[in-house]
């Protein structure tokens, strides 16, 4: 078997946040200030997930590789029963970047899972073994009375990883745990949401350890494939929450899993987390496209286009200007971008810089061109201050999706273009 690491289990950590909202009931609190806390879901509200984890990973005891990886999930609250389980339908996208985040610090956008979802108020998922996503699940498990600042209760959760990659797993493989969780204290603080608005947040711990051993197989002499037998490992993590909104802020955490296999391969993933949670409002409407349409307008902006998709909101610069066989910005689409800037500034929501090329030489080299110019303007939107790289993501696409003949000029300099996406999913 060959034993360099090519999944991280910690990629798809996108932890307790990725698919709910923690609620308390105003009405429910004491004067002692104890709390009930349960899940509460509104049809039609949307939320994201943004996670970062640095990780060490050894095979058989000896370094593969450290990296980088950002976990990103956008959810949206498609119904909410009588018994007030919240439906969850959400995208979970990672990236990960074994070499550090490069010179410009531009994340390229990752592989993306569809997965959906029930959760109960308790926070227990009603989850079907189609979809891997999220890896924590019934985490929190919240408790059946108040609690307040001192308090510790008890829940059992499960890691759900996907190991189809390595070791050839059709369905989840699952870890039960039992977390203990403490109400730690109060403590003041800036939410993830505005920057700057003040909270006071409640502070939880959650811990607990890994021990498992899975079943064998019947006739495991007889796979041609490896397979986990043993999981151990612990996770520590903090959350803060904002009990006025009703849901977690953001969190941290330090974990580390090893799995052994049944060929005696061993897979140690070592390394930290931290994360927020963020509200959005979809871009992709009739209104916001009237509305950038006539900003577009109104900023005289030529070769610029706006389209909706299920994806989100598109603005499409045609003809974007590079020095020659490079993905040097002119200054002219500098001063272009500029006003496209502003154009964003009133949306929140995450970016996606889409790069094209008009058919021109090898597909390779379409490639790496289309690749280049979008991370050169997703690093000049990053150095204006209209996102930071953590919530801005680069895909090239070559000359795979014309939007016009390339057997004229005019075609071809409508394919030569950059897209840029306020993301709804």
């Amino acid at each position: 078997m060959n034993t360099k690491a090519n999944f991280s289990q910690s990629s798809f950590r996108f932890f307790i946040l990725l698919s709910a909202v923690f609620f308390v009931n105003s009405a429910l609190f004491s004067q002692n200030s104890e709390k009930l806390l349960r899940f509460k879901y509104k049809k039609g509200d949307n939320y994201r997930v943004l996670s970062t984890v640095n990780e060490t990973v050894k095979v058989n005891g000896r370094l593969n590789h450290t990296a980088e990886i950002v976990n990103r999930v956008s959810a949206h609250i498609t119904d909410v029963d009588k018994n007030n389980r919240g439906f969850n339908e959400a995208t979970f996208m990672t990236t990960e970047n074994s070499t550090g985040a490069g010179a410009k610090g531009i994340l390229t956008y990752g592989e993306e899972y569809e997965s959906k979802y029930w959760r109960n108020e308790k926070g227990i998922y009603e989850i079907g073994n189609q979809y891997f996503m999220p890896v924590v699940r019934d985490v929190p498990s919240l408790p059946e009375k108040k609690v307040k600042p001192g308090d510790t209760w008890t829940g059992n959760g499960h890691e759900a990883h996907d190991l189809r990659r390595t070791f050839a797993n059709n369905e989840p493989f699952k870890v039960p745990f039992t977390a203990t969780y403490t109400y730690l204290r109060d403590e003041q603080g800036v939410s993830s949401d505005s920057k700057h608005e003040k909270k006071t947040f409640q502070v939880l711990s959650v811990k607990y350890s890994l021990s498992f051993d899975a079943p064998l197989p019947e006739n495991p002499w007889e796979l041609q494939d490896d397979f986990p037998v043993s999981t151990m490992g612990y996770s520590n993590q903090t959350i803060w929450w904002d009990n006025e909104k009703g849901q977690i802020d953001h969190y941290t955490e330090e974990f580390r899993i090893i799995m052994e296999t049944y060929l005696g391969n061993q897979y140690d993933f070592k390394g930290t987390a931290h994360a927020e949670v963020t509200d959005f409002e979809r871009s992709a409407t009739d209104e916001n496209l009237a509305e950038v349409l006539e900003k577009v307008k109104d900023l005289d902006l030529k070769d610029v286009s706006v389209s909706k998709s299920e994806k989100g909101l598109t603005i499409s610069i045609e003809n974007i200007q590079f020095e020659p066989n490079s993905a040097v910005l002119l200054e002219s689409e500098q001063q272009k971008l500029d006003k496209i800037s502003k154009i964003i500034e009133s949306f929140n929501n995450d970016l996606l810089i889409s790069g094209h090329t008009a058919l021109s030489g090898t597909a390779e080299s379409c490639q790496v061109l289309s690749e280049e110019r979008a991370d050169s303007v997703a690093d000049y939107l990053i150095k204006k201050g209209v996102r930071d790289k953590y919530h801005m993501y680069t895909q090239g696409f070559g000359a795979r999706v014309p939007i016009a003949s390339n057997a004229t000029k005019e075609g071809m300099a409508k394919n030569r273009r950059v897209e840029i996406t306020i993301l709804d999913k």
